[in-house]
């Protein structure tokens, strides 16, 4: 489920550079839920359950916006495979950029959790790895590591990117970022090619943004995602195909919409 979730985090990389004083793509209260169904026997099987939320955290001394997404496993296919994983980030309100990051893996018997402190100024992260062994102890790795300018985690740069000003773009345009996963950066090209109209879950028929993913990465062979084409850029579909199979991811429900 983490490749699935990375799939949706990419789709959204565009030719832009973002710029927090715009009109920005989403809001405190901001709720999306999706289906996510994968190719099983050779039919698509709706396995999980996605969602994405946003909100405010106040601190000693900033407001920071919080993202947090959450892949389930339906009751049913627990059994199979249970999956219950999280992943969240904090970022400036002001600047979009994070401050602090975390994971936390519960796939079948498998558990794992990241955490990554940013300084920004001096583009430095400090990360701490904890694995759970097979005699239920854990086992911890402290280390920092430095990033290159722009590169985030896979959930602040998700938010940012959905912030970026695709109404712009032309047919063709495409660009090279870098996404930070497990201490290394991933470069992933996304190319616009066009609009198209899409079933939004409760949204309806809505017409979107439609973005080819390439990648030479481990977790994706290719990709196509969705987005609205309106100011708040909802992803409403992906399509993708990662070295074990295939599979989709379809909005159900958006709610506390910014635009």
């Amino acid at each position: 489920m983490r490749k699935i979730v990375c799939v949706l985090v990419v789709a959204y990389m565009f030719h832009f550079t973002a710029n927090a004083q715009q009109r920005v793509a989403f809001k405190d209260g901001e709720k999306l839920t999706y289906t996510a169904s994968y190719k099983m026997s050779g039919f698509m099987t709706e396995l999980a359950q996605v969602s994405m939320e946003t909100s405010e955290v106040e601190t000693s001394s900033s407001t920071l916006l919080h993202f947090k997404c959450r892949a389930n496993t339906y009751r049913k296919f627990d059994f199979f495979f249970k999956i219950r994983d999280m992943y969240e980030s904090y970022v400036s309100k002001t600047s979009l950029l994070p401050v602090l990051y975390r994971r936390d893996i519960q796939e079948g018997n498998y558990e794992k959790k990241m955490k990554y402190v940013y300084n920004q100024s001096k583009r430095i992260i400090k990360s701490t790895q904890t694995k759970r062994r097979a005699n239920g102890t854990d086992w911890v790795v402290n280390k920092n590591f430095t990033f290159s300018n722009g590169a985030m985690d896979v959930v602040s740069t998700m938010y940012n990117l959905r912030n970026l000003p695709i109404e712009n773009a032309r047919v063709g345009d495409s660009k090279t970022f870098s996404i930070i996963f497990d201490r290394q950066e991933t470069p992933i090209t996304v190319k616009y090619v066009g609009k198209e109209t899409i079933e939004a879950g409760n949204l309806g028929q809505k017409e979107c943004y439609k973005l080819e993913i390439l990648t030479s990465g481990d977790f994706l062979k290719s990709g196509t995602l969705w987005l609205t084409a309106d100011g708040n850029k909802v992803p409403v579909l992906a399509r993708f195909t990662i070295p074990v199979g295939s599979g989709i991811l379809q909005l159900t429900n958006a709610r506390g919409l910014a635009n």
